[in-house]
């Protein structure tokens, strides 16, 4: 753009008095004087201090910058050369950058459309390539041998201040005498490009992400790598196609960057206030957080508390560890999910999405392995080998969530091997060696090898991965589709619920997102921490006591905690907790070895040691606690056991589990009553009595006579003669506002036995 000379020196003067009027305060000239100190050449400009000086030149700036950038530079060095005049050499000039609130021109690459060409922009996004350094030629020396003179000539390119000039080296002179360029005289520049993509959780669901092609220049080189995120404000400028002849009209565009900072990998993490903190120590002094956040993970999905108690340990991680040899121990949890088609796998995966700061999703057959990892490509203008950042890169700190792993190839999969238990991408390749940080969780779901589980066959066989591959995820899950008639109508119940609720505000909503908030139970914290009770969306689930069963954390809240509790608290192992570990480390191997039923889930190894103890520093962390403690160890080892042996009993084996004792214990009884003597039998009975007598007692008669009322009603209604315990205290827990346990359901019935209301045997409830 030609700007004539009045113009550029009235811009100037604009700048110089917004310097002048900074004197008072001391701020730039003060960051001069820092500039001169550390030897840079850029000083970054305020737009709000720009703003505060005069608004109309803080909205030409960004409107027009091309009119401005060498004005203000020139103010720049001007002020500069009186501050120290011995620093800047002969024609050298100090450079100007930007930071700061733009407004409506802070966009994403998706947003980058030709309204904003010309004009100056800050675009946020995350860096997928970066080109070599090369040298820039900004001016010439020439010799010629024939007169023995120096010429020079500078250049200039379209994305640089000024007129662009010729980019052809001059060969003759005006006389016509041969011209020697001399090479060593030449001043350069250094130059990089980058292309820039929108942030994975930002892009648009279902189509591909934009990027934009950055130019940075000087000082602003190797400033950021790939897979790290940045906010770069420059210039938006078109530039034409090389091609020679007919324009088509379409023109390839750049940003000219001016300025590049750093993003925070947590930039969208949430900002709690001292009351937000109040409420996290008070969830974590109660006995049940660890259920708590569990049932509060994605309450869509019905069950699942092991696998999602899992869930939430995986986010917020062990402690990673550098030593000074420089061995590093990964405090990053993996877990796997295998089990039947249409158990929720995938819908675990998206709650992680969603709750997770920063979370990638890709699949097994949409991944090949250096798309996971990193490649080497080929840039298409310069034809150079530049480095492009893979998934598992870009999710550096963060979760990645790979569905489907068992449809990935055997190569793609041993190139995650690094990634899981290193961290790190090592590339050497093409004449490039690199190794880059992937410091990410890998969430895995798979089908098992047949398709669906095979009960007759071992875990192993069943997987069909390697050992290799297995012993690298901490935790390995088996989820079963359960045939059992009670837990399908629990679960049709609940899904049905689901496709039943609305929002409030007329749109379809979830359970996640549309559930309606209410303030703290005990009424002193007027807050959105608790998921308000909904008749449509909860059943005949009831508000009881503050710490009933089924309460739940909304999902604004659980993202702070876990933000709060993994970036904020690190604890640390004592000598007596390190001790029990081992200890527990030992009787696993032990345990697996003697197994003869072909073993757990997952080969006990010397990695399933560190499992320990990055899920008890997890534990310690969801308790903000700042040392791993015993209780911490054990919750630990509860999660692992039912990951390696699935020990935790289905609700239809625990109703079998509990018949057969309750048999057996009244044939112990009986026997016992035979054998023992007249004073024995008396004594037994007294204390028995004394018991039966003691746990009546704690139930109100009020308890009582409702439930002998919804027993009654129910068996009326029916026409039953006879009802399993199992079903009256399911019955009694579902009609009545106050929950029974199994010990007073059980001690009510024998209290109407003994009335010769109804008869027990073998678990049935007989009517009489």
């Amino acid at each position: 753009m030609d700007i004539s000379e009045e113009l550029m020196a009235a811009h100037k003067r604009a700048f110089l008095d917004f310097l002048d009027q900074d004197v008072g305060k001391g701020f730039y000239i003060q960051a001069l004087r820092d500039m001169i100190q550390n030897k840079h050449c850029r000083l970054i400009i305020g737009m709000d201090d720009l703003r505060s000086y005069s608004l109309d030149l803080a909205r030409r700036l960004i409107r027009n910058p091309g009119e401005y950038m060498q004005p203000i530079s020139d103010a720049i060095t001007d002020v500069t050369r009186n501050v120290d005049p011995k620093y800047l050499k002969e024609g050298e000039r100090v450079l100007v950058g930007f930071s700061g609130p733009f407004g409506f021109h802070k966009v994403t690459p998706r947003d980058l459309m030709s309204a904003f060409i010309g004009s100056m922009v800050c675009v946020e996004g995350i860096v997928t390539k970066c080109s070599l350094v090369r040298p820039k030629v900004v001016k010439s020396f020439h010799y010629c041998p024939s007169t023995n003179q120096f010429s020079s000539r500078e250049y200039r390119d379209i994305t640089m201040i000024g007129l662009p000039t010729g980019s052809v080296y001059p060969t003759r002179d005006e006389h016509g005498n041969l011209l020697v360029t001399e090479y060593g005289l030449c001043e350069y520049k250094d130059h990089q490009t980058l292309s820039m993509q929108e942030a994975p959780e930002n892009s648009a669901p279902g189509q591909l992400p934009r990027t934009v092609d950055v130019i940075i220049e000087d000082d602003l080189v190797d400033s950021c790598k790939p897979g790290d995120r940045v906010a770069i404000i420059g210039i938006y400028k078109a530039i034409p196609s090389k091609s020679k002849g007919s324009l088509n009209g379409v023109f390839r565009t750049v940003l000219v960057a001016n300025n590049v900072s750093l993003l925070n990998k947590e930039a969208n993490a949430p900002i709690y206030s001292l009351e937000d903190l109040k409420r996290m120590k008070e969830i974590s002094k109660r006995n049940d957080t660890f259920d708590l956040l569990g049932n509060s993970l994605a309450p869509s999905i019905y069950g699942h508390l092991w696998i999602k108690k899992a869930v939430i340990l995986l986010m917020l991680g062990g402690v990673e560890k550098n030593l000074k040899n420089g061995t590093h121990l990964r405090g990053d949890i993996n877990m796997m999910m295998v089990g039947d088609p249409s158990v929720a796998k995938s819908q675990l995966l998206r709650a992680v999405m969603n709750i997770a700061p920063l979370a990638i999703s890709t699949t097994g057959r949409g991944s090949s392995g250096v798309g996971l990892t990193a490649a080497v490509t080929s840039d298409q203008e310069t034809g150079e080998r530049r480095l492009e950042a893979g998934a598992m890169v870009l999710a550096d700190r963060g979760v990645v969530c790979i569905d489907e792993f068992d449809k990935m190839n055997d190569q793609d999969r041993v190139s995650i091997h690094e990634v899981m238990e290193q961290q790190t991408v090592t590339i050497a390749k093409a004449g490039i060696h690199a190794s880059l940080n992937a410091r990410c969780s890998v969430v895995a779901a798979a089908n098992p090898i047949y398709g669906t589980y095979d009960r007759s066959l071992t875990p192993t066989k069943n997987i069909g991965l390697p050992d290799s591959l297995l012993s690298r995820f901490d935790l390995l899950f088996i989820v079963l589709d359960q045939m059992d008639p009670e837990i399908d109508r629990q679960i049709a119940e609940h899904v049905s619920r689901m496709h039943r609720y609305c929002a409030d505000d007329g749109g379809v909503g979830n359970f996640d997102k549309g559930a309606r908030y209410t303030e703290d139970y005990d009424g002193e914290i007027n807050a959105p921490i608790f998921v308000q009770y909904d008749r449509v969306l909860h059943g005949h689930e009831r508000k009881r006591s503050k710490r009933q069963k089924n309460e739940r954390l909304t999902i604004k809240f659980l993202k702070k905690y876990i933000h709060y509790a993994k970036n904020r608290i690190q604890p640390k192992l004592t000598d007596e907790v390190a001790d029990h570990i081992a200890t527990s480390y030992a009787e696993l191997r032990d345990s697996s070895i003697n197994s003869k039923t072909g073993g757990g889930t997952l080969p006990i190894t010397a990695r399933t040691l560190e499992t320990i103890i990055r899920l008890s520093t997890a534990h310690a962390k969801l308790k903000l606690r700042n040392e791993v403690i015993m209780s911490d160890v054990e919750s630990a080892l509860k999660v692992l056991n039912f990951a390696i042996y699935h020990k935790e009993l289905t609700e239809m084996e625990e109703r079998e589990q509990r018949e057969r004792e309750r048999e057996m214990k009244q044939k112990a009884d009986n026997e016992l009553g035979a054998e023992a003597d007249a004073d024995g039998r008396g004594i037994d009975a007294m204390e028995e009595d004394e018991n039966h007598a003691a746990g009546i007692e704690e139930i109100s008669v009020e308890r009582i006579e409702t439930f002998e009322t919804i027993l009654g009603q129910h068996v009326l209604a029916n026409h039953l003669d006879q009802i399993s315990i199992s079903e009256v205290e399911r019955l009694a827990n579902r009609d009545s506002s106050a929950s029974y346990t199994r010990r007073e359901v059980e001690l009510i019935l024998e209290r109407m036995e003994d009335a010769n209301r109804v008869m027990i045997r073998d678990g049935i409830v007989r009517i009489i």
